[in-house]
């Protein structure tokens, strides 16, 4: 049994170590992280899952960039500690802040991932959004969060201020 929580600043290390495990080496280097550098996460939509004795399971961030001129959330990374996968964690951090994203007003979100694996929350590949090289353009997925979000979005993925 996980329970969701808001991410605090002690918390901080130990995600990081998470996201360290669930992804290869030199995860940092990736054109994504290029967006977070120097920018934080928005705290209200960082969350975590953790078992009866505080394990952490699973966290999740988001962090806001720009689609041309139109605001957005980035989210990522994502992960699931191995002893918990398959338990629904990820779904359920996906679910939840997708919720108090839209909640708190965000218009959309944007990922770079699996369409498969991401296609069952809504979210779909995105035509006209450039993310930093180098990028697969059929990874570039959206989820709106409002109808018509990613009507007429398109641009140059960049860092917001």
């Amino acid at each position: 049994m996980f329970t969701l929580a808001q991410e605090t600043p002690d918390d901080w290390w130990e995600v990081e170590a998470l996201f360290d495990l669930a992804f290869a080496p030199g995860r940092s280097a990736l054109s994504s992280y290029r967006l977070r550098d120097d920018v934080a996460p928005v705290a209200t939509l960082c969350r975590l899952a953790r078992d009866e004795s505080g394990t952490l399971g699973g966290a999740i961030r988001y962090w806001p960039v720009r689609v041309g001129t139109h605001d957005a959330l980035l989210l990522g990374p994502v992960a699931v500690h191995p002893i918990a996968q398959g338990e629904g964690l990820g779904a359920a951090l996906i679910r939840d802040t997708s919720a108090r994203a839209a909640e708190q007003g965000y218009a959309r979100i944007l990922l770079v991932g699996d369409a498969p694996y991401y296609g069952r929350f809504g979210f779909e590949r995105l035509e006209g959004v450039e993310m930093p090289p180098p990028t697969n353009p059929d990874r570039i997925l959206g989820l709106p969060l409002s109808p018509g979000a990613w009507d007429g979005v398109t641009g140059e993925v960049t860092r917001a201020a």
